[in-house]
């Protein structure tokens, strides 16, 4: 099936190449009738030299598409090449592997910060080095300084694609957190199907349809790089054309022969540890779980520090670890790492880590391409004090120069100087900055309290009125400012008009009957007096189609068969909780100074740029500075999940230096606070409801409980 799509796309191929010799073959003809004698002059003549140019314009057109099409460099991976003299137990294992499945061998073995493995051609001239050396080794270096090296040999010193002209098998690429979760006979396993896909990249009509495809892709994106002048441009626009015509041509055809092709590579790997395929399937899940959660926890807020965690595969392994600990579903895993791992196959596993761990934060962050004085790595051991300390004295610092800014003249009035235990005074309207809303000038209060201290956050996030505390159920109400200070919201407001007499007023209200009357005796109604079920508004329309529905659906509805069917209409949505106004403000300043920040920071160097610097060749990598990162962790936080954290920070701030807390490592949640050696898990949901509701009274229960000082300042650098 693979070949016959293979071939397909040839022809697609050869079609396109016959238009394009088409009018040099009429002009031939016409020249050789002309010197025949079989045509005449004159309009002849005219027909003769109008084919003529249309046939060499479509020449020209045609040697630029082809020209494009095979000097353009396809898109590749970027990963972390392993040379065979850093990993030779992993090649023997590759290579014992392929003669099992009878198949040829992997031209080299690469790393990539995934929890997949596949195979990729880098037969393209511009990737082969003079050795037949894999490509990544211009792409990419490894911590311990030392590019791609050589593939597999045989015994005689050719490379895997044999004989010299021949172009060698695919590279292997390998997803890093399998080499450390996973043991060596679980690898093998998952390994089977992917090696076995070499044997129809050996095929010579499937190698070339793939090439052809591959150029087509490659000369979309020439067309598309702005990156030229806009003579280049208009002349490569044509040239994207055409290749976007083919490959919509061929696509059909491209994508069955994938299908083929590993629906061939997956019946040939069925032979080799098929019992175990299954086992190692279900790590392949829970490798992906945990690489995931490490890297959206754990590793994007040391991202966000400038520190890049340089053992990232090994933090797989804690965290899964972590993982059966706590659920009981997976005590069977903890009895894995009694086994030999697969990441003993590489001679420097140290390095290998270190070099996916950075390119890890170089394609999921958009980080510099190189370590340096603001991009530096960070190991396990001072994880808390580097990253989780400063993260969250850099938060708190942020929140009180918000405050600072509200505070001024043109911001909201300083809150008072409360104690923990004690309410903040009302405050007295406030001024934002939006667009439309005009500033109030703030009235007489109290002063800040000295230095960045909790209490001041926690004054200014309660509700004024302590007497009636919200509940989750019922959003608190804001606080109603002094008749002489108008709330900016209310700026806002068109006046109230009077009732005009030509709209209909409003209905009295209706006054509740006597209750000492009691009900009455209840009589049924007649024929004439009963109201009809269904009110038509027009009599004389014919009545509404019936739709018919199966009776069991109604019974038990199946959201599969219908997945806009409303289970339960009479629940709606919970709507999020209304945030006090001056909460809002200060969420609001918080993310326009986060923005500000981001956009002063200077930007992630170029993937792979020289010493020197410099505007980007043809030559470098696709994976440029303009689409960093490939592969966001997180979509932007919103103002209240970024006011959550901060303020988290701050109360955690305050743990630290007032009662003896300590930052912390959690596997799975990221930064924790360690409060007398154990993790302390219920700030979180505390600083959410003093957001949210402005309700201060668990939070002060929790600070008394463990001995935080609020009224203290903090350390915020």
């Amino acid at each position: 099936m693979a070949r016959s799509r293979a071939l397909a796309v040839l022809r697609m191929r050869g079609r396109a190449l016959a238009a394009a010799l088409l009018p040099a073959a009429c002009a031939v003809v016409l020249f050789v009738a002309e010197g025949t004698g079989r045509l005449g002059a004159g309009v002849w003549d005219t027909v003769r030299w109008v084919v003529t140019a249309v046939a060499v314009l479509t020449l020209l057109g045609a040697l630029a598409v082809g020209l494009v099409v095979a000097r353009a460099r396809p898109a590749v991976s970027p990963t972390v090449p392993v040379p065979e003299r850093s990993a030779p137990d992993l090649y023997r294992l590759v290579r014992d592997l392929a003669d099992r499945l009878g198949v040829p061998a992997p031209s080299a073995i690469a790393l990539t910060p995934d929890c997949d493995s596949w195979l990729e051609d880098r037969t393209h001239r511009a990737y082969r080095a003079a050795d037949g050396e894999g490509p990544a080794a211009d792409g990419f270096r490894t911590g311990s300084g030392s590019a791609g090296g050589s593939g597999f040999r045989a015994a005689d010193g050719s490379g895997a694609g044999g004989e010299r002209g021949v172009p060698p098998a695919p590279v292997l690429v390998i997803g890093s957190p399998f080499l450390w979760w996973m043991r060596v006979a679980e690898l093998r396993a998952v390994l089977a199907p992917v090696v076995a896909g070499t044997e129809p990249s050996a095929h010579p009509d499937i190698a070339a349809a793939r090439r052809f495809v591959r150029g087509l892709d490659a000369a979309v994106a020439v067309s598309a790089s702005p990156r030229r002048g806009p003579v280049a441009r208009a002349a490569l626009a044509g040239v994207g054309w055409v290749a976007r015509l083919l490959l919509r041509s061929c696509r059909v055809h491209a994508a069955e022969m994938e299908r083929g092709a590993a629906a061939a590579a997956a019946e040939r790997a069925q032979a080799v540890d098929y019992g175990l395929r299954i086992t190692a399937q279900e790590q392949v899940g829970l490798a992906y779980a945990g690489w995931d959660r490490l890297l959206t926890k754990v590793a994007l807020p040391a991202w966000r520090m400038g520190r890049w965690p340089a053992r990232l595969d090994a933090g797989v392994v804690s965290a899964l670890t972590e993982l059966s600990r706590r659920d009981r579903l997976a005590d069977g895993f903890a009895s894995r790492l009694g086994e030999r791992p697969a990441c003993d196959l590489l001679e420097e596993p140290g390095s290998m880590d270190e070099a996916a761990s950075l390119l890890a934060a170089r394609l999921f962050h958009g980080g510099p391409a190189e370590p340096g004085p603001d991009w530096a790595p960070v190991d396990w051991q001072h994880y808390p004090e580097e990253v989780v300390d400063r993260k969250w004295r850099a938060d708190a610092a942020r929140l009180h120069k918000v405050l600072d800014r509200l505070s001024g003249p043109a911001g909201l009035p300083g809150p008072a100087a409360t104690a923990p235990g004690t309410a903040a005074g009302p405050h007295s309207g406030g001024a934002g900055h939006g667009a439309g809303v005009a500033p109030v000038r703030p009235t007489a209060a109290a002063p800040a309290p000295e230095g960045p201290t909790l209490a001041r956050v926690m004054a200014h996030l309660q509700l004024t009125d302590p007497a009636e505390p919200p509940s989750p159920s019922r959003p608190p109400q804001p606080p109603q400012p002094p008749h002489d200070s108008p709330r900016p919201l209310e700026l806002l407001q068109p006046p109230e008009l009077p009732p005009s007499p030509d709209l209909p007023q409003p209905l009295d209200p209706i006054e509740p009957p006597d209750p000492s009357e009691g009900p009455g005796p209840i009589e049924p109604l007649g024929p004439s007096e009963r109201p009809d079920p269904i009110e038509r508004s027009d009599p004389s329309a014919p009545p509404a189609p019936y739709e018919e529905r199966d009776p069991d659906l109604a019974l038990d509805p199946d959201p599969a068969l219908d997945p806009d069917l409303d289970l339960d209409p009479d629940l709606g949505p919970d709507p999020d909780p209304v945030l006090d106004e001056r909460t809002s403000l200060l969420a609001a300043g918080l993310s326009a100074e986060l923005a500000r920040e981001e956009a002063a920071s200077p930007g992630p160097r170029a993937f792979g740029a020289g010493a020197e610097g410099g505007v980007a060749g043809a030559d470098t990598a696709w994976w440029g500075d303009g689409i960093l990162p490939l592969f966001p962790l997180q979509q932007p936080r919103t103002a209240r999940e970024l006011l959550t954290d901060h303020v988290k920070a701050m109360v955690c701030c305050a743990a630290v230096d007032t009662a003896g807390a300590a930052p912390g490592l959690d596997w799975l949640d990221g930064p924790s606070l360690l409060v007398g050696g154990e993790r302390d898990a219920e700030v979180g949901q505390l600083v959410l409801r003093l957001v949210e509701y402005g309700d201060s009274g668990p939070l002060k229960a929790w600070l008394a409980d463990r001995g935080v000082r609020a009224d203290k300042p903090v350390r915020l650098v």
